[in-house]
């Protein structure tokens, strides 16, 4: 099966659904057990369920040739059980075929990956370590989608994002790589009042007034919040503020680790020892510092635990990056047996929405149709990784699907997403117009 390998790099597919990790590189190996994620994770999302509806048996059959890749046991899809459409469309296409589908209550973050990988497999991935470490390979299901049409011979020009939030016409798009944010918005008939913007999930997606930044391979989700919303406030910064609020008002209590989906799986991830030691200045009191790096950043912490409206998440941001600074690797390890209570602190994503007043915001987004843009500026560093290489230059004519950027160390390939002259190219994108 070199020859997927091959196809998966030749048409530059990186993980749609995260960091973006060039996925030739991550299924280049043998596992136990196959798990697509298609829960999408953050509330407000639409992409991964209308792919799962249109593209059941495009996924189903892709899903069968990367499991003998492979040489796994277990190919599991898991999805929410309310994603009703989505399930009878995968079980139609899986047929008899041996693709198991997990059906999972709505709780945040149901997404996460090592989360996902407990929950189906009982095993918890070390600090430090990915799903690999325990036998397990996961994919977006988004990512799946683009392996089949690398299979079929297509690379990775475009991709499906929901707009939604204080909008007039929530809708998902599938736009080419490159396109203005900007564009999305207007699609969806523009913000409805005074906004800023979140690109990705409201939660762990991040704050921009700048639409004219572009879709890329990981772009999910394009949210306006007006800006008096309690969201913003939560995920604002003042550092000198935090700390001063932190040193008055944290007790203490705990609830921040308590309610850690990832310290509830024995990964030592302690938000109340960050907070304790970015009130007090002194670092000796984080203690053991190593679970600081599976925090993965989820904000549970903050927008549900805390019950003073301090930052938790933003204390281990901190933490982590101080860590990195220093040149401080993680040790792999479980620290401890998986809390027993596990399965009583994960937050009903509806109470979470409630707490967060999201559900207001929370419509359907139906596919919509997109108009042909007239200029994309297409970035070199769509994942993890090095920028990929511009094999094109200024003035150069290009069409949809050639390649226009090569692979540079860890990377991935790049092709250009509409016909069209190339105008720019620089050390961060390469812009094409038509």
């Amino acid at each position: 099966m070199e020859q997927l390998i091959e196809k998966i790099r030749e048409a530059g597919v990186v993980g749609a659904g995260g960091a973006g990790f060039p996925t030739h590189v991550k299924l280049d190996c043998k596992a136990e057990c196959l798990i697509v994620n298609g829960m999408e994770c953050e509330p407000l999302l639409r992409t991964d369920r209308h792919i799962m509806e249109l593209h059941a048996g495009e996924i189903v059959h892709t899903v069968l040739l990367i499991k003998k890749h492979l040489g796994a046991k277990r190919a599991v899809i898991a999805l929410k059980k309310h994603y009703a459409r989505a399930a009878d469309a995968l079980r139609k296409s899986i047929g008899n075929a041996r693709v198991e589908l997990y059906l999972s209550d709505s709780f945040y973050p149901a997404g996460d990956e090592q989360n996902l990988v407990y929950r189906i497999t009982g095993r918890t991935v070390p600090t430090g370590g990915i799903p690999l470490d325990v036998g397990a390979v996961v994919s977006n299901v988004g990512t799946v989608l683009n392996i089949a049409g690398a299979l079929a011979g297509k690379p990775v020009v475009d991709k499906m994002v929901t707009v939604a939030g204080s909008v007039r016409n929530p809708v998902t798009l599938t736009v080419p790589i490159g396109t203005p944010l900007q564009e999305l918005l207007d699609a969806a008939g523009g913000a409805a009042g005074d906004c800023t913007y979140i690109i990705g999930g409201p939660l762990m997606g991040k704050i921009t007034d700048d639409l004219s930044q572009p879709v890329t391979k990981t772009t999910g989700g394009l949210l306006a919040i007006g800006r008096d919303h309690i969201l913003l406030a939560k995920k604002a910064g003042n550092p000198e503020r935090d700390r001063m609020l932190a040193a008055a008002v944290c007790c203490q209590c705990s609830m921040c680790t308590q309610m850690c989906p990832r310290n509830a799986m024995g990964l030592n991830v302690q938000p109340h020892k960050a907070m304790r030691a970015f009130a007090s200045g002194d670092d000796r009191l984080i203690g053991d510092a190593n679970g600081a790096f599976s925090c993965c950043d989820c904000g549970v912490c903050t927008y549900f635990a805390c019950n003073f409206g301090l930052k938790p998440s933003q204390a281990m941001q901190r933490v982590k990056a101080k860590l990195q600074r220093g040149g401080i690797r993680p040790v792999k390890e479980v620290r401890f047996p998986a809390d027993g209570g596990i399965e009583n602190k994960r937050i009903p994503t509806g109470r979470l929405m409630q707490r967060l007043d999201l559900k207001r915001l929370d419509h359907d987004a139906p596919i919509g149709e997109f108009h042909p843009v007239a200029a994309v500026r297409i970035p070199l560093k769509m994942h993890i990784g090095s920028p990929s290489k511009p094999v094109v230059s200024e003035g150069q004519a290009v069409a949809r699907g050639q390649l226009i950027a090569d692979l540079s160390k860890l990377s991935a390939k790049i092709h250009a997403s509409i016909d069209g002259t190339v105008t720019r190219v620089t050390d961060e994108f390469i812009e094409i117009r038509k």
